[in-house]
């Protein structure tokens, strides 16, 4: 396997990953704004408040975006399995 292989190979990982993990990590964040924002207006200063919210959004992105997540693991998986002899062989 050539550097650039395993360049190409490490680059595409991290762009499955990061595909992966963006909604899940907007929603997080966007729910954690909201109820920030709802605790500076009504001063309400519980740390624990935001965490519920948080994992009720979570697991409803999830749901959702799951089978789109799932297919998207599922097509970089076949594409690296497909290409294992194209990456033993070097060519």
């Amino acid at each position: 396997m050539s550097p650039e292989q395993a360049m190409t190979i490490g680059r595409q990982a991290l762009e499955v990953t990061l595909t992966i993990a963006a909604p899940l990590l907007l929603a997080a964040l966007v729910t954690g704004l909201v109820i920030s924002i709802f605790q500076a207006a009504t001063q309400i200063n519980e740390m624990t408040l935001s965490f519920i919210p948080k994992l009720l959004v979570m697991f409803a992105v999830l749901a959702l975006a799951g089978p789109w997540i799932l297919q998207i693991m599922l097509d970089y998986i076949e594409r690296l399995y497909t290409n294992i002899p194209w990456i033993i062989h070097g060519g």
